[in-house]
């Protein structure tokens, strides 16, 4: 599973790949997860809102840090 984090390194970026571990950890899931910070790479994602969460590519969150708990339950489904 492929996880992509998007937005331009700030904290809450940092915090958002960190809760994005944490979710993948506590499922037992083996992840990449993958730091995007180029802004055109962003447009070309759809996303709109920093930072955002694509999971192999499909973007499904944007514009907040979701929690650890909050991942969890996305990447069960």
């Amino acid at each position: 599973m492929k996880l992509s984090i998007y937005g331009k390194g700030c904290k809450k970026c940092d915090q958002l790949t960190a809760n994005a571990q944490e979710a993948a950890e506590a499922l037992g899931l083996r992840v990449e997860i993958e730091k995007v910070t180029d802004v055109n790479a962003i447009i070309d994602a759809g996303v709109m809102n920093t930072p955002a969460l694509a999971v192999d590519g499909e973007v499904v969150t944007e514009g907040k840090v979701a929690s650890a708990q909050e991942l969890e339950k996305l990447l069960k489904g």
